[in-house]
């Protein structure tokens, strides 16, 4: 009997902590893993609450986005593989989608690209970043993966 208690004690630690590092409040050092299937599934949901309204529901980006609107704004890009998010590190992204575009454009430059930082949580923001990495191609995460651990240095 006491050791099943101590079985299952150790069951509920291990499963409390694989909650707290993928679904719960702490982050514990969490990057956008696309490999993370509980990470990713929390990155769609919020993906489609907070991001497709722009940037699509199939990461296709909006018509033209290389094409300035006569405001002199750029159409939000895509976030698949047509796309350049790739390009950036993990820690870009995350500044981008946490500050938006203000901190990372020239001064007179304004983005329709809102900071979610009051709106979403880092383990959310992570989340949406790991699901849209989750969709590249083998290529694109590993040219994004270098641009990762090349900003690490």
């Amino acid at each position: 009997m006491m050791r099943i208690s101590v079985w299952l004690l150790g069951i509920a630690v291990v499963a409390g902590l694989a909650y707290a590092m993928v679904i719960g409040g702490g982050d514990g050092g969490l990057r956008p893993d696309p490999d993370n299937a509980p990470l990713v599934a929390l990155g769609k949901l919020t993906y489609v609450q907070h991001c497709a309204s722009c940037h699509g529901a199939n990461l296709e980006g909006q018509p033209n986005w290389r094409e300035r609107k006569p405001d002199g704004r750029l159409p939000a890009p895509p976030h698949d593989v047509e796309g350049h998010t790739w390009h950036h590190s993990d820690d870009q992204l995350i500044a981008m989608v946490r500050e938006g575009m203000a901190p990372f454009a020239p001064a007179d430059y304004v983005s329709d690209m809102p900071a979610y930082k009051d709106v979403l949580s880092e383990r959310e923001i992570v989340a949406v970043l790991a699901f849209i990495k989750s969709t590249w191609p083998p290529s694109a995460r590993e040219r994004q993966a270098r641009a990762s651990a090349q900003a690490k240095r």
